[in-house]
């Protein structure tokens, strides 16, 4: 089960197309869907996730929670909407691509990709269009 949940007043047009979306990506990983929770929101509010639970004082525009287990990809994906819209100017990216990216982003860590090294930040990049690339099809 996919969830969309907002704690700032953006809000996802046509959550269905976007669920069928996260849908395919785990499909293409061969796993299985369990309960993914997308939490979106400001700056602000995920600044203190990041204090609060991982000891970090920086701005992110993503912290993903973990709950899967073997095969069975769960967790909670909380994006700051005003991140991606910076990040999206930044790499002259349109928002919802640089939106797209960073949700498939979350689920492929989930996969089990890194992003650490130079290596695995290539891998990771790649599957992220693999996956954006899922999204119209």
């Amino acid at each position: 089960m996919i969830s969309f949940n907002y704690e700032t007043d953006f809000e996802l047009e046509n959550e269905t197309l976007y669920e069928e979306w996260v849908s395919k990506i785990i499909d293409s990983e061969d796993k299985t869907e369990g309960e993914i929770n997308y939490i979106f929101c400001d700056d602000e509010y995920l600044l203190q996730k990041n204090i609060e639970f991982l000891n970090h004082d920086t701005l992110t525009d993503i912290i993903s929670f973990d709950y899967t287990m073997g095969n069975l990809i769960s967790g909670d994906i909380f994006i700051s909407v005003e991140r991606v819209k910076d990040n999206a100017a930044d790499f002259n990216t349109e928002f919802i691509e640089e939106l797209k990216r960073v949700m498939a982003h979350g689920i492929l860590h989930y996969c089990g990709y890194k992003d650490k090294t130079e290596e695995d930040s290539a891998l990771m990049r790649d599957k992220e269009n693999q996956k954006i690339n899922l999204f119209n099809q």
